[in-house]
């Protein structure tokens, strides 16, 4: 399998694309907010499915221009991805329109998606219906751990507790490479 990752956005959000040597087609995860950042990536590659780990915004807002691939994501971030605003304290981000998803995925659903079988794995605590997928020797994380850390749970709809149970099948997983939502990839240890 051939790992793209494309860094995007004011937060530097990482959009993956995944494809198999020889083949056409492609897979997104999280597409942040930078659209033709990420068609240059893709080239000649059509997008077959976009894969959310969770419905932020910062992971979500250049799904339009990928509208016509079937969207898979868990039915409990639904309304992240309907919502048109996004405040928390301070901060308060104004919305672009997102499409519906086409596809909710549930804990330990295997997909066969552009020649590549992805395992999903329900990781809540960052959000309540984020999730991980599990691609041979690869994990993709979302914001549920990144490397030396895991994602904030002081947001709406975080959880310390469901962040504990999420991190411990994560870390189960030792050996496996972890491509998180932010920053630099790593081994479970």
């Amino acid at each position: 399998m051939i790992i793209k990752v494309i860094p995007n956005g004011e937060i530097q959000e990482n959009c993956y694309i995944l494809t198999l040597e020889g083949r056409d087609d492609a897979i997104l995860i999280d597409p942040g907010s930078e659209p033709e950042k990420i068609k240059m990536e893709l080239g000649t590659k059509k997008v077959v499915a976009t894969l959310l780990t969770h419905g932020h915004w910062d992971h979500t807002g250049a799904l339009m221009s990928f509208a016509e691939a079937p969207l898979y994501m868990h039915e409990e971030d639904l309304p992240l991805l309907k919502s048109t605003r996004f405040k928390f304290g301070d901060f308060d981000q104004e919305l672009s329109p997102r499409p519906e998803p086409t596809d909710f995925v549930r804990d330990g659903q295997v997909l066969k998606l552009a020649g590549i079988t992805l395992q999903v794995m329900h990781t809540p605590g960052h959000t309540p219906g984020g999730v991980c997928y599990v691609a041979g020797d690869d994990v993709f994380t979302g914001d549920t751990i990144f490397d030396g850390d895991y994602g904030r749970t002081d947001l709406p709809g975080g959880s310390m507790q469901q962040m504990r149970q999420s991190l411990r099948k994560i870390l189960a997983l030792h050996g496996l490479y972890a491509h998180p939502g932010h920053g630099n990839s790593f081994i479970i240890p």
